[in-house]
């Protein structure tokens, strides 16, 4: 996707990896009773192709707030209807990654971008969802506070809003199934709702949308310009909240 003339393009990293075999790494250790297992912190499972797309505004407005989108493919294909609807509105920029929840990469890709653009953000809009199948859902729940201890120094003072995971067309040779995202979709919630982060119900939004996808995972222009729309709405809300 070629950037917006009224974007910059920064950075992009594109690696060809192979799959690591095991998300942990364990040890054997032996005791008078016998051998037992330690584990060990978690590895990443690397996919065939890694990559991130981070851009900025050319020329961010100071009086304005900053906004960052933080996901994958499904959010980079919003953020141009996003920086649309918000033109005038915030300053808005993207960070999308494939690097996934569960993978112990992704907090400092986090931490860099921040250290990086160095601007407070008001609001971080954030998804992570349709990388990282070869992580089991306990690994996704066990990671996840880390996800978002990361946002959270992102955001300084600002406020964080989760949106759920798109559900897809057909299951993906990836691992990816409705199934699961069900299950990822309810255990983010309930680590959000704890912290009472706000929810943008984009599973919700294009549940009712079977005809605007482009391919088993993405939906086309129509329906990321339809996703777009309620993202900006909902951050347009929450900036003029007394929270904020």
């Amino acid at each position: 996707m070629p950037p917006s003339p009224r974007w910059l393009y920064r950075s992009t990293r594109t690696r060809r990896l192979l799959p690591c075999a095991a998300l942990a790494v364990t040890s054997l250790w032996w005791t008078a009773g016998g051998p037992f297992l330690l584990a060990q912190a978690p590895t990443s499972l690397a996919e065939v192709t890694e990559w991130t797309w981070e851009m900025r505004p050319p020329h961010p407005v100071s009086q304005l707030p900053n906004v960052l989108l933080l996901g994958d493919s499904i959010t980079q294909n919003y953020f141009p209807q996003v920086t649309k609807d918000l033109d005038g509105v915030a300053n808005v920029y993207l960070m999308a990654s494939s690097t996934s929840v569960g993978d112990p990469r992704l907090p400092a890709q986090i931490a860099e971008f921040s250290a990086m653009e160095h601007v407070p953000f008001r609001i971080v809009h954030f998804n992570n969802g349709m990388h990282g199948w070869g992580y089991t859902e306990t690994q996704f729940q066990s990671a996840f506070p880390a996800f978002l201890s990361a946002l959270h120094a992102v955001s300084g003072h600002g406020r964080l809003i989760w949106a759920t995971i798109t559900p897809i067309k057909t299951p993906a040779p990836s691992g990816a199934t409705n199934a699961r995202i069900d299950a990822r979709n309810a255990i983010a919630k309930a680590l959000v709702d704890a912290e009472k982060i706000p929810v943008d119900d984009q599973h919700a939004l294009m549940s009712g949308h079977q005809d605007l996808y482009q391919d088993a995972v993405h939906f086309n222009q129509t329906g990321s310009q339809l996703m777009g729309d309620q993202v900006a709405a909902i951050i347009r809300q929450a900036l003029l909240s007394p929270a904020n």
